[in-house]
């Protein structure tokens, strides 16, 4: 059975506070009429702090897209192998021993995909298969859990790579007024993870069933429009209420599964921010203690889209795991609005 490894995570050094955040939007947006909105929506996200992968002065200029993606580029090849060599070193595997990997980001564009790169340049095999994952935003982190199950069920013996890196900082527009954008500026931060999934052996969550649920008629609560300046993220003030559609559908999958989802020992669920954890509280019927892990990342980190359940896993690990055979769900939420859920047992 196919079992997730302990996720290897790491940020960049460049750091900005929730103080700061609110000075700068203070200072850059003194005129706009519902600043004291944004001020209190921002305040309200509880992050902390976030992790940045360029000085904040270079972040608030923007000198292009094409330069950005640049940037993207050269900083996703500086940062990534290493973060690789921990989850490999976690897994008790090498380079060699991996079958597929899976690479989501939403945050810079590259053709071909950084997978191709790094099997050239970190000795993977040459038949390695690649599964690059460009526009499930946030939701990835969990699609890309589900892909290396439905791989690890195809072929028992085969071990999935995932890999997640967002710069989000590079999708700031300082031309973007919108609420929704305003509050993006003091919400995500920049991360990468990367995890095994062993077909074989390995500690970690045994994962034993995965689904996906679009909720009908919200592909545009969560989008990017392209334009020449780049990605420009769409949030519709809708977006906050969506575990009251979404909560039935992690139900049904512990349901076909002979679990209650109220009664799981642990629960990694991305946390796209406060209130998506306060209602999934209220509608599952858990304790609010049971997304502590997920509610750590968004307050140290802010929300690293694709990269947030990996870190929190990495979280629960750090925290002494579970009891063999205790009971979970991991669930990714993004753009459609698309949930990927997975459930599983812990296994040492």
């Amino acid at each position: 059975m196919a079992t997730i490894c302990r996720p290897a995570v790491s940020v960049p050094e460049h750091v900005i506070t929730m103080e700061q955040t609110l000075d700068l939007a203070r200072e850059v947006h003194a005129d706009h009429p519902q600043l004291d909105l944004a001020l209190r929506l921002i305040e309200n996200t509880g992050v902390k702090e976030r992790h940045i992968v360029q000085p904040i002065e270079e972040t608030l200029r923007h000198p292009g897209f094409e330069t950005r993606n640049a940037v993207y580029e050269a900083e996703a090849k500086r940062r990534v192998p290493e973060v690789i060599r921990r989850a490999l070193a976690d897994a008790e595997l090498r380079a060699q021993d991996i079958d597929v990997i899976i690479y989501v980001s939403c945050t810079g564009f590259m053709m071909p995909s950084l997978t191709a790169w790094l099997i050239n340049r970190m000795e993977f095999r040459s038949d390695t298969r690649q599964i690059p994952i460009a526009q499930l935003g946030c939701a990835a982190g969990g699609a890309a859990v589900n892909r290396a199950h439905d791989f690890c069920t195809a072929y028992p013996t085969a071990n999935a790579l995932i890999v997640s890196c967002e710069f989000c900082s590079l999708c700031y527009q300082p031309a973007d007024l919108g609420v929704g954008n305003l509050l993006s500026n003091g919400l995500f931060g920049d991360g990468i993870a990367a995890a095994v999934v062993r077909g074989t052996g390995g500690t970690g969550i045994t994962l034993e069933r995965n689904a996906s649920y679009l909720v009908p008629d919200t592909e545009d609560w969560i989008s990017y429009q392209v334009r020449a300046t780049g990605f420009h993220f769409q949030l519709d003030k809708r977006v906050p209420g969506t575990m009251e559609p979404l909560a039935p559908a992690l139900k049904e999958i512990a349901g076909q599964h002979g679990w209650d989802a109220a009664q799981l020992d642990f629960y990694i669920i991305h946390a796209g921010g406060p209130r998506i954890l306060d209602d999934l509280s209220k509608f599952l019927g858990v304790a609010p203690e049971a997304f502590r892990f997920s509610r750590a990342t968004l307050t140290e980190y802010g929300n690293i889209a694709s990269a947030v359940v990996l870190d929190a896993l990495r979280r629960m690990f750090d925290d002494g795991g579970a009891h063999e055979a205790a009971t979970g769900m991991l669930a990714g939420f993004g753009p459609g609005i698309t949930a990927e859920m997975s459930l599983g047992r812990w296994s040492r």
